[in-house]
């Protein structure tokens, strides 16, 4: 796998749907599949295996949503997504999906055979969480395809003797399978070179797989640091504040200069905005379990029929707001998931709203907790799948609460301390939606996480002792995830997605589904 970014591994995706393990995820392999087959699909077969997630959830998550949608070259914010079985029978591309137990070793796991009346392929992928993907494996032949390179899969017969005649190729790899010629580079390939290999004595076809991931991977690349340790040391050492030391990593990890990483994060900041204010004015679809709620917040707030939270209630606002526009199908900002989007956002801009904070600020504050969560992205995971919901609200409640004290200009040690005491909190927390739908109790576990995150950037301000390094806490959650019963792991079938309840409502949705 490659190294984490911030953009691409822990804020962002920018898309629709449900979960980005599941939507943008299959989006993005559905996206590989459309550039294997050039665009001239007809029939595609996907296997999930019972032992992993899908089984339960690629109808309900938006697997299928995203899948179609990158199989008609779709990007995962599209706004047809909303109508993909509309526009996938209108394709006339024929699909079958198979329940079979082939010992899948990630729950995630795709295994797809794809074709038209002249060329078939297989290909095998996994969702690592957060809308990351890995392709392990395309017509027999053992691959690690991340969506970071641009790539040129090179057929034929006799591919060593290929490999000689083939004209020289600026890449960063090439490796010799037993089906395929692979070319990594970092830089696109023209034109004129992909004519020259079609050339080639011997090939029988090339495809070029364009990277779908906005920061790019390259050979020998370095980066600052690995750990929260050997980031602290350097942040000390040139004394470095943590949203410095996160744009000198996403720099040096992009290839790109810090201007351009603190641009892109000012457009993540407007998204984010957007968002909120878009769910602010009450979002309605009508697929979805829970109803408009934050209006109802909203004015309670306004006449003082709530608890005195001060900030806290505006917090609780924002968070609503932004997850009620991930279950309207509106666009937002993956961070970390889709199933934790509202924590972060709720919690930052609920409180730059308060503070009168600057988009430079916000910007600040969300590359301080996009660098927390490359350490949770390096050394664990995002998926509730493999860790339950500690991966995603306990992830974000993590991040948000080192933007916080960003925001409250600590210092980075303070950061790291608020970030550490938020996990902490959150160890353990199962992964079990309501209906096999990521809305209930998500909604919740955003909530507090995002309260959470307030409440230990305070103790963090007011040095309260963290005791456990934040990088043995991110271990920790790791080893907690690997204990976790399969039932609790973002199934449906445990937790309170098991109670009577639970599978009423999960029994009205599917009774439901039959007539859309």
């Amino acid at each position: 796998m490659a190294i984490s970014s911030i953009f691409n591994d822990v804020i962002g995706p920018v898309m629709r749907g449900p979960s980005s393990s599941h939507s943008a995820a299959a989006c993005r392999i559905g996206l590989i599949l459309h550039e294997l087959m050039k665009g001239d699909i007809t029939h595609m077969a996907v296997d999930y295996d019972p032992n992993g997630s899908l089984v339960t959830t690629h109808e309900s998550q938006g697997t299928d949503m995203g899948l179609y949608g990158g199989l008609l070259g779709w990007q995962a914010d599209d706004p047809r997504m909303m109508d993909y079985k509309k526009h996938i029978k209108d394709a006339g591309i024929k699909i079958t999906i198979n329940y079979l137990s082939y010992d899948a070793q990630h729950p995630n796991n795709y295994r797809i055979r794809i074709g038209n009346d002249k060329i078939a392929h297989t290909l095998s992928a996994i969702s690592t969480g957060g809308g990351m993907m890995e392709v392990q494996e395309i017509d027999a032949s053992k691959v690690s395809i991340n969506g970071d390179y641009h790539e040129l899969l090179i057929y034929g017969s006799e591919l060593a003797l290929i490999d000689k005649l083939l004209p020289e190729i600026a890449c960063d790899y090439k490796i010799i399978h037993k089906s395929f010629i692979e070319i990594k580079s970092a830089d696109a390939f023209d034109s004129s070179t992909i004519e020259r290999i079609e050339g080639t004595p011997g090939v029988t076809d090339v495809c070029y797989l364009h990277p779908v991931l906005p920061i790019l991977s390259r050979k020998d690349l370095k980066v600052p640091f690995m750990t929260c340790k050997e980031m602290l040391e350097l942040g000390q050492s040139e004394q470095l504040e943590l949203w410095q030391l996160a744009t000198l990593y996403e720099s040096m990890r992009g290839d790109i200069s810090e201007e351009e990483v603190f641009s892109k994060m000012k457009t993540i900041v407007e998204i984010m905005r957007a968002g909120i204010t878009e769910g602010l004015k009450g979002t309605y679809y009508e697929d979805r379990i829970l109803p408009v709620q934050s209006l109802g917040y909203k004015s309670k707030m306004d006449r003082n029929q709530l608890l005195d939270g001060g900030m806290l209630n505006n917090i609780v606002l924002n968070t609503t707001a932004m997850m009620e526009v991930k279950s309207s199908m509106g666009v937002f900002v993956a961070a970390p998931t889709a199933g934790s989007c509202g924590a972060l956002p709720g919690a930052i801009f609920g409180a730059a709203e308060n503070i009168g904070s600057t988009d430079e600020e916000i910007a600040r504050a969300l590359l301080a907790s996009g660098i927390m969560g490359v350490f949770i992205s390096e050394h664990s995971t995002f998926a509730a799948e493999v860790a339950g919901c500690q991966a995603e609200t306990g992830a974000g409640g993590s991040m948000a609460a080192a933007g916080l004290v960003t925001l409250m200009n600590g210092s980075l040690e303070q950061c790291v301390a608020a970030a550490s005491l938020a996990l902490q909190n959150s160890l353990g927390i199962v992964c079990d939606p309501i209906g096999n739908r990521v809305e209930a109790p998500c909604l919740g576990k955003n909530v507090m996480a995002a309260s959470n995150a307030m409440s230990c950037a305070n103790m963090a301000l007011a040095n309260y002792e963290h005791l456990i390094p934040y990088d043995e806490v991110v271990q920790s959650m790791k080893e907690v995830g690997d204990m976790m019963a399969h039932e609790l792991t973002c199934t449906g079938l445990g937790g309170l997605a098991a109670t009577p309840t639970g599978k009423a409502i999960e029994a009205k949705l599917k009774e439901k589904a039959k007539y859309c």
